[in-house]
């Protein structure tokens, strides 16, 4: 217990030299923007703002002080919470990021487990069935996953359940529900309608987020489970043939014990740097489905801000997207600890 609270404690001192290096990185990249317009960052009006405006906002927020100087006070700033103003949705970044990040999460909340325990299992199966009817199916749905173009799945998945059959509309929540949701009487406990729903003692609200996540959920799950079903059998085969699974069936342990015990806890440690990869990716913002089925999650907002040089906005979301992966990283790193003990040690 005690190697791996200090290997846990290694990671965090570490987690905060890889977060402070990633803040130099940004920071830096966004110095190269000219003076004025990294001043336009903090300016509300920014269209009717005068030169003058622009010359105290720099002086304010030491944009003509050294680099050195104004990457502490920028630092400083985003600790705070001031991201900037974003001039695409009209609001803070931090309130735009806390506003859309809910809609995000509905959709990771179904997807993320989808992902990871199919696709370890079918990878397993995929490797323990290796050239029977069930490798070869598990097989040909992970190339069917890789190679279908999201956005193309997505229109096709909304033109039929939507277009055709009316079933499941896009967005995400139902224009009845969004009045009640809005209106003063509703309490917003968590920004999170799948969950205030249910806190407000009104169910039905619920099971329209969920009805509304159906498709974008299908969508993220056949596109990501690809990759995770193909480590996951490399890495099972792998495992399946190390001398160890050879002794032990040598031994005569039950098949089962061999492959659910030792084998695929071995094998696990790639699948879950993936699966760990996989929902940071999906918590920074799911650009492309939640643009087909306007969802209004970060991704799309995080791509409407590029798309009108909401450099604010741009620069939060990268700081969100950073520190999604960092966490992650540390979150797979305590997961190794935990399946191998042999790595608190290193």
């Amino acid at each position: 217990m005690a190697s791996l609270i200090e290997y846990v404690a290694r990671r965090l001192i570490l987690l905060t030299f890889v977060l402070i290096g990633v803040s130099i990185l940004i920071f830096a990249i966004s110095a190269l923007v000219p003076v004025e317009v990294r001043a336009m960052l903090y300016a509300r009006n920014y269209q009717h703002i005068s030169p003058e405006g622009l010359r105290q906002l720099a002086e304010k927020y030491g944009l003509t002080k050294p680099l050195y100087e104004q990457y502490f006070v920028w630092l400083s700033q985003v600790l705070q919470g001031n991201l900037g103003w974003s001039k695409s949705s009209s609001q803070p970044v931090i309130e735009a990021i806390l506003s859309r990040w809910p809609y995000t999460f509905e959709i990771v909340i179904f997807a993320a487990p989808l992902i990871i325990f199919l696709g370890i299992y079918l990878g397993v199966q995929s490797a323990i069935h290796k050239d029977t009817i069930i490798d070869h199916l598990c097989r040909l749905l992970s190339i069917i996953g890789w190679s279908l173009p999201s956005f193309w799945l997505g229109l096709v998945l909304l033109s039929f359940f939507y277009g055709s059959l009316g079933w499941l509309p896009p967005g995400p929540i139902s224009d009845n529900f969004r009045l009640i949701r809005d209106s003063p009487q509703f309490i917003r406990y968590t920004r999170i309608d799948l969950i205030d729903g249910i806190l407000n003692g009104m169910p039905e609200m619920t099971l329209d987020v969920i009805k509304h996540a159906i498709l974008p959920v299908i969508v993220v799950v056949v596109i990501d489970i690809a990759l995770l079903i193909r480590v996951m059998r490399s890495s099972m085969l792998e495992t399946l043939n190390k001398p160890y699974i050879i002794t032990a069936r040598a031994k005569g342990l039950d098949e089962k014990t061999v492959i659910y015990k030792h084998a695929r806890r071995n094998a696990l440690i790639p699948a879950i740097t993936l699966s760990g990869m996989l929902i940071a990716s999906l918590l920074g913002g799911l650009i492309i489905t939640e643009t087909v089925f306007a969802f209004g999650g970060l991704g799309q907002w995080a791509a409407n801000a590029a798309l009108q040089f909401d450099i604010p906005a741009v620069l939060g979301y990268a700081m969100l997207s950073a520190f999604l992966f960092v966490v992650a990283n540390l979150i797979v790193d305590i997961l190794y600890a935990y399946i191998d003990p042999r790595i608190r040690l290193e």
